[in-house]
């Protein structure tokens, strides 16, 4: 978060380096242009939950770097890209308000992206040692690839998280791993796993974690915890679809 808020606020110029520099500096070459990205993808702050020319921005350098420097990291990031935008019309409903990857309306997403997204992660892969970007794409591609929400399938997209933590710990690695397993296991299991992230203080400000905490309670019919919960995650909450989505939330428990 901190890192999409410098880029804002500095209006850093990006400029893809020279060839010759590109390895030396791919990593914080694809760290910016994934914040970009998500940036446009899901606003940090604000009115709207997403902002297309941010992110279309991302995956016409995303192509750049793919075409200069083809390694597993520069296909992953690109196929991730494509298969978050390919859902971006379905994210929101005409009045901006934000809709959950279980209630999206599937026919709204783009066919094209997924295909040429699902090509590139077959292609990344494939290409060890697999990368952060190229785990995450892959975790995106078993989403997309599934017809309906129920056909998830969440017993690979857990292996896939397993493998992030290894090759990328972090708190919120965690935490998506978390609701992963609540999806596969049932929610007290990741009801469970949140706590004991949110119990070590790692995620103090992230009001998804919160959210994700209230989402299990409510799941398991803990309405007043839940309630508690959802307050702390709204409290932490700066973009308006966001705090509405949470707001209803609570109305619908209350």
């Amino acid at each position: 978060m901190r890192g999409k808020g410098k880029i804002r606020e500095a209006k850093i110029p990006f400029v893809v380096p020279a060839l010759a520099d590109l390895p030396d500096r791919l990593d914080a070459v694809l760290t910016v242009v994934y914040l970009v990205f998500h940036e446009g993808y899901a606003a940090s702050s604000g009115a709207v939950l997403t902002r297309p020319d941010l992110s279309h921005e991302a995956i016409r350098l995303g192509r750049i770097l793919v075409e200069m420097l083809p390694d597993a990291e520069t296909l992953g990031l690109l196929a991730l890209m494509l298969l978050h935008d390919s859902r971006r019309l379905a994210r929101a409903s005409d009045a901006g308000d934000l809709i959950l990857l279980d209630q999206q309306d599937r026919t709204r997403w783009n066919q094209a992206q997924i295909a040429e997204g699902v090509d590139w992660v077959r292609q990344a892969v494939a290409m060890p040692p697999i990368g952060s970007y190229a785990i995450q794409a892959a975790i995106a591609s078993v989403h997309a690839q599934a017809s309906e929400a129920g056909q998830t399938n969440w017993r690979e997209i857990v292996v896939w998280y397993d493998l992030q933590l290894r090759a990328n710990p972090s708190p919120i690695v965690e935490l998506n791993r978390a609701v992963a397993v609540a999806m596969r296991d049932g929610p007290q299991v990741g009801l469970l796993l949140i706590d004991a992230i949110l119990e070590r203080g790692d995620l103090a400000d992230y009001h998804l974690g919160y959210a994700a905490k209230a989402d299990m309670l409510r799941r398991l019919e803990r309405y007043d915890a839940a309630r508690v919960t959802y307050r702390l995650a709204l409290e932490r909450t700066q973009q308006e679809p966001e705090r509405r989505f949470i707001e209803q939330r609570l109305r619908d428990i209350s």
